[in-house]
């Protein structure tokens, strides 16, 4: 009897300390999950700190380097270029800033009346030069859009169409033209007459602090006799893209910040902040 009681004591003993480690085990990796969540957490704050330090610079960059709303606005100014110097250990940040008045303003289409016979050919030549399939200016007349990605709802318009086409397109003041001197030769193919070929002489042959006013760029030599329409066409803008991409290590954070810059004031005004996922471009 008493080497019975011996052995399920021992039994017991054992049980209880398979137990003990057990829960033991448990809570060590509950603890080991809790420290790993806690550096990612971490970590992720670090990238999205840097992000907002990256659009801090581009903004002060764009206050300092854009002073007169009333001047022209140009890809070969100081504004366009430059990288901020920080110090990243096993990383960097790296940051864009865009005009995106050189990009087709949707919200020429997004009207009640019918859209005039221009920005419809601007619109579909567009569509022509990109190699997608064409959604008439008539679809758009009268929809309401607050944002760009809203497009994917209207008939014809699937992912294919949308990838491509969101580079070129905004979603800005139905006031905005496009911009003669920051527009690429995508957009400058969309005017009347011009050829890719001659878009691209375009570019090269533009000012580096760009056209005084539309009437410069349409009279200008290569342009005579095209009969380009003014209508639609500026050399100013308000409406701004700052793309922060911030790298540590393997980790990878895109953060795009929308600005718009108050004409009777001056003053800069954030419209919208995305953290986006790297895009496929960027090295891994």
């Amino acid at each position: 009897m008493r080497k019975g009681q011996q052995g399920i004591a021992l039994i017991t003993v054992l049980l209880v300390m398979s137990l003990a480690l057990l829960i033991t085990a448990g809570m060590l990796r509950s603890h080991r999950l809790a420290l790993h969540s806690s550096a990612q957490q971490l970590h992720q704050l670090q990238l999205r700190q840097l992000a907002f330090a990256g659009e801090a610079w581009a903004r002060q960059r764009l206050s300092a380097l854009l002073v007169d709303p009333k001047l022209a606005v140009a890809a070969g100014q100081a504004w366009a270029t430059g990288q901020p110097e920080m110090l990243i250990d096993n990383g960097q940040i790296d940051v864009e800033i865009e005009d995106l008045a050189a990009r087709f303003n949707v919200s020429a289409l997004l009207t009640q009346v019918p859209v005039d016979a221009v920005t419809k050919q601007r619109w579909l030549r567009l569509q022509t030069l990109l190699e997608v399939p064409v959604v008439e200016a008539s679809a758009l007349q009268g929809l309401s859009v607050s944002d760009i990605s809203q497009l994917r709802l209207l008939p014809g318009v699937d992912a294919v169409w949308f990838a491509r086409m969101q580079p070129w397109i905004a979603l800005l003041s139905k006031e905005a033209t496009l911009n003669i001197n920051t527009a690429s030769a995508t957009l400058l193919g969309t005017l009347e007459g011009v050829t890719p070929g001659m878009a691209r002489r375009l570019l090269s042959e533009r000012p580096l602090n760009g056209f005084a006013s539309v009437q410069d760029f349409t009279f200008s030599p290569a342009l005579m006799g095209l009969g380009i329409q003014e209508a639609g066409l500026g050399t100013h803008s308000r409406w701004f893209r700052i793309t922060t991409h911030v790298r540590i290590g393997q980790s990878r954070l895109r953060l795009e910040s929308d600005l718009t810059r108050d004409l009777k004031t001056g003053t800069w005004h954030l419209q919208q902040r995305r953290f986006l996922a790297p895009a496929h471009s960027e090295s891994s």
